[in-house]
């Protein structure tokens, strides 16, 4: 719209200029520079001519100046603002089960909705319902899963005599304990027992005592009093929690029989084997996304300083110098091959002066004045080492519905989707099959644990050549955190070859300012592409606040993303109806706005400019003063601006159902330079037609009138004004294809009130008005059978070429959506066409008498309503 604004100010000012030395050359002539009838005075003859030209250039930008549409501004305004009203009033948006509809922080960007090309989206919480389930892991080297409450080694259950021997024979070194199952059949050594529940003991106390989790006021009286048992009721303990794997994993421990039932400042409770026990809370090592762990440091009733770690693989297993290190990793990547989010459990013991340590070099760093982060991740480093293994978690997080028809539709549209996620690269790789995202049939190209710049550059050389070389095979892309810092440090170009060559991309390990680097590097691409982020928690607000539009989820991680982002949906699926459909009309819609304010404006004052040639450039009027003053704001502002609120030029049904249609309106395409100058052109050839249709009709000396009066230069402009009006506005009606009762009141009602007004402002003398040009002036114009016959030939002229356009377009080159259209004359859906959408076989003139049935009522008003 900006460069369109500068191209009608070059404009504006070429008329000016035009006009200025025109009005010099013509009165080169003696005769025309100072006629008998208008002497010029003694300062006149004495002025500069240098003032006199620089005072006609400006006098001559004030006549033109309306041709800048400064109301366009205004109602883009209004349109964005109260168009924004209808996302969350759209019911298909609505998500019952958490009683959340959809939101709008920023009505700026309604029209970007239908631009976007790459999408970028967060995973857990996002792609997932973010409901955790515990469902196995790994203590001390053996894998366990929980079966009905149960921890269970995996492998066949001891449900039948012959399972029961397979079960034995699989776990001789450690047979089946009491709290493993309750088959009372099998018993391991009293040693080996008490050496296993003391590892299950360490290992589910880390994992109770390990967490941020509030606890509600319950009885916890019975709660854990028997030994590794599942007897808790689920309304006897309520959990709350900022994350919900730790939700999940207290549940789960709680399950077992380790309850964690509350905490105060300084003190954590557990019941452990039906005994409470509480540990004094000395320190917590928050989370971050650099550690990609946490931490806390507890006092046990024994005495013992402890500390319990969870955090991902990559962050605790290289901290680890104890415990059954390769066969938790194989374990975990097992668990993440599943699809499952794992997490690594440790501790450490502390001596009397190793915490001394410990605890001066934490309230230094903490009550630091000056690089107190800084301080504090070097103390953390320092806390976190040499710790001793003790297994990991494996929790579920199920997909949410409609995801993978959702990503489908995004790639359908041609819109490339990004998966940007903190999680593990096999379990990232797992959901992106399960999504969708990636195809079975997809060639997946990696970039993983790159070491150093050179081999960061060789492999992406290497996947470049690959995806040359293979010209039919559809390509995803993996890159992990490490790698995407090297790519992104010195091979920029490279990286963003290999990623605009491939369908789907997917990013593992991020931090979330490294998701952001990603968003900026897509915007600053040459191709300068619309990008949407995705996300639903505190660690997406950088990815939504970078991308061009960010969208929230109102999940299950607080309000952080909704609170930041642009627009708050409640699940993913809703993505597919905020751009196909409303993107879609929002962009149809403002896009026409844009381009009929600047068309009105050129029928409106190149005729003004017509006429000076006619006036020997005295910078005389074309127009009164009134009707300059109320064309933009009375005469032809309500058409547009509903038309910019309801217009729906295709039903939203086939819009969701046909994703493609969504590239008919990508690019910009109908604001581009193309359809910009075919409606430049269309208003001055409008107004061409409009003036010297006028003026051949009244440029001899003749009379109109039945007294024998002659028209004046009054009435010629009120003349070229009235075919002016009616013909921005039935042109208006020409562009619309969704008619309300709402439509058919402002559009012909600002005929009428045209009419109405001019006989009203022109019938009586208005004592307050320093002239009365426009005395009868009207109402002698409508007097007149020959001006009648002329405003309706001067009508038709203008908007028959511009029919006949429509109709060769639309059979000879039509685009898809057009198609759509014709297809859509089928449906249920009636009215929905305007006089130039007709179906295929149906001649034109039954598409006007089609219109013309609307104008006059016989359009039934239940085809015509239609609730989102």
């Amino acid at each position: 719209m900006n460069t369109f604004l500068i191209i009608y100010l070059i404009i504006l000012i070429s008329e000016a200029i035009i006009s200025t030395i025109l009005k010099y050359t013509w009165q080169a002539e003696e005769k025309w520079d100072e006629p008998w009838y208008n002497q010029k005075t003694e300062h006149q003859r004495n002025s500069s001519k240098i003032l006199r030209f620089i005072s006609d250039f400006l006098a001559f930008l004030v006549l033109y100046n309306f041709i800048i549409p400064i109301s366009l501004y205004v109602t883009v305004e209004m349109q964005k603002f109260l168009g924004s009203f209808f996302i969350g009033w759209d019911l298909d948006l609505y998500h019952e089960e958490s009683d959340q509809k959809a939101q709008v922080n920023t009505s700026d960007l309604n029209e970007e909705l239908g631009q976007v090309e790459y999408v970028f989206t967060d995973k857990t919480g996002t792609l997932t319902e973010n409901e955790m389930q515990f469902r196995e892991c790994s203590i001390n080297g053996m894998k366990y899963q929980e079966i009905n409450g149960r921890l269970v080694p995996e492998g066949p259950t001891p449900d039948s005599s012959e399972g029961n021997l397979t079960y034995l024979n699989s776990l001789s070194h450690l047979n089946n304990l009491s709290h493993l199952t309750t088959s009372s059949s099998f018993r391991t050594s009293p040693e080996n027992e008490t050496e296993l529940i003391k590892e299950h003991n360490l290992f589910f106390k880390a994992v109770s005592l390990c967490h941020t989790v509030q606890i509600s006021n319950v009885h916890t009286d019975g709660i854990g009093d028997g030994p590794w048992q599942s007897n808790l009721a689920p309304s006897q303990l309520e959990y709350y929690a900022s994350s919900p794997d730790e939700k999940a994993l207290v549940e789960a421990a709680a399950r077992i029989g380790i309850v964690f039932i509350g905490n105060s400042e300084e003190t954590m409770e557990v019941k452990i084997l039906g005994k409470l026990e509480r540990y004094k809370l000395l320190h917590i090592l928050e989370f971050d996304s650099d550690r990609r762990r946490m931490s806390v440091i507890v006092q046990a009733p024994s005495g013992e300083k402890l500390l319990f770690a969870k955090g991902a693989e990559s962050s605790i297993l290289p901290k680890c110098i104890g415990g059954e290190i390769e066969k938790t990793r194989i374990h975990v990547d097992e668990f993440a091959l599943k699809g499952l989010r794992t997490l690594c459990i440790a501790f450490r013991q502390f001596t009397s002066k190793e915490y001394e340590e410990i605890d001066r070099r934490l309230f230094e760093a903490r009550t630091a004045l000056q690089q107190r982060e800084e301080k504090l991740a070097n103390v953390f480093q320092f806390i976190e080492k040499d710790l001793i293994l003790l297994g990991a978690t494996a929790v579920e997080d199920r997909l949410q519905d409609k995801v993978r028809e959702t990503i489908e539709a995004l790639r359908m549209a041609g819109i490339k989707v990004w998966v940007l996620t903190g999680d593990k690269h096999e379990t990232a790789v797992s959901v992106s099959l399960s999504c969708g995202h990636f195809h079975r049939t997809m060639n997946i190209l990696e970039l993983i644990n790159q070491k150093s710049d050179n081999e960061c550059a060789e492999q992406l050389r290497q996947l470049a050549r690959r995806i040359t070389e293979d010209h039919v095979i559809q390509h995803g892309l993996v890159v992990d955190g490490t790698s995407l810092s090297l790519a992104l440090r010195e091979h920029e170009k490279l990286f963003m070859e290999v990623c605009r060559n491939c369908s789907a991309v997917l990013c593992c390990r991020m931090a979330p300012l490294q998701k952001a680097k990603v968003i900026r590097l897509i915007k600053i691409s040459p191709e300068k592409p619309i990008t949407l982020a995705v996300g639903d928690g505190a660690n997406d607000v950088s990815m939504i606040q970078e991308a061009h539009v960010g969208i929230g989820i109102m999940g299950k991680e607080g309000r952080q993303a909704a609170r930041n982002s642009d627009y708050a949906i409640a699940r993913f699926k809703f993505l597919s109806k905020l751009l196909f459909v409303h993107g879609h009309f929002y962009y149809i819609r403002i896009a026409t706005l844009v381009q009929y304010f600047f068309y009105k404006n050129v029928c409106f004052i190149t005729p003004q400019f017509l006429y000076q040639f006619y006036c020997l450039f005295s910078q005389q009027t074309l127009y009164d003063s009134v009707y300059l003053t109320l064309y933009n704001i009375c005469f032809t502002s309500l058409p547009i601006l509903i038309y910019s609120l309801l217009e729906q030029h295709i039903d939203p049904h086939v819009l969701q159902n046909k994703p493609t249609l969504y590239r008919d309106i990508s690019k910009n395409s109908l604001l581009s330079i193309k359809t910009f100058l075919y409606w430049t052109i269309l208003g001055f050839t409008h107004a061409f037609i409009f003036f010297f249709g006028s003026y051949f009709l009244m440029g001899k000396d003749i009379s109109l009138l039945g007294n024998g009066q002659m028209f004046g230069n009054w009435t010629f402009g009120t003349l070229v004004f009235t075919v002016m009006v009616i013909t921005v506005t039935v042109k208006m009606a020409l562009e619309t294809h969704f008619w309300t009762w709402i439509n058919h009141l402002v559009t012909w009602g600002s005929i009428i009130f045209y009419f109405v007004f001019s006989l009203f402002y022109g019938g009586i003398l208005w004592p307050f008005l320093g002239s009365q040009n426009m005395y009868f002036v009207f109402i002698q114009l409508l007097s007149s059978g020959s001006a009648w016959f002329a405003i309706i030939l001067m009508v038709v002229t203008c908007l028959f070429l511009d029919v006949v356009k429509k109709v060769f377009d639309r059979q000879l080159h039509p685009t898809s959506t057009e198609k759509a259209q014709l297809t859509e004359t089928n449906s249920s859906i009636k009215c929905l066409d305007s006089m130039c959408c007709f179906p295929e076989g149906e001649t034109a003139c039954a598409s006007v008498r089609r219109m013309l049935e609307r104008v006059i009522g016989r359009c039934s008003p239940t085809h015509i309503s239609r609730s989102w």
